[in-house]
């Protein structure tokens, strides 16, 4: 598939997003077999599948105004938990909608 072809969320996604979704559809989905594959513990990756739906939910956004895009960085880079970033996004939103 050509670039220009593939959905936006995918384009969003950083490359070790795309090869740790590809390790969860060829594990069928078993966190157990990934921790094992990966070398890590099942809360460890637990709280990455949860990074990277929440890198999906924000690529999903229908508009990313600067505020969200650097929240969208922060939390792809590690530096910022995506429940907090989510909650920063709503009040940023509750302001702007004013």
């Amino acid at each position: 598939m050509s670039d220009a072809k593939l959905p936006e969320w995918v384009k969003n996604l950083a490359a070790e997003d795309l090869s740790f979704i590809r390790s969860f559809l060829l594990t069928s989905g078993s966190l157990k077999a990934m921790a094992v594959e990966y070398g890590v513990s099942y809360p460890t990756i637990r709280a990455r599948l949860d990074q990277v739906i929440e890198r999906l939910r924000l690529a999903e956004s229908e508009r990313i105004d600067p505020f969200h895009a650097r929240l969208k960085d922060l939390v792809a880079g590690g530096e910022l938990e995506p429940r907090l970033a989510r909650e920063l996004l709503d009040l940023h939103r509750k302001e702007v909608a004013r």
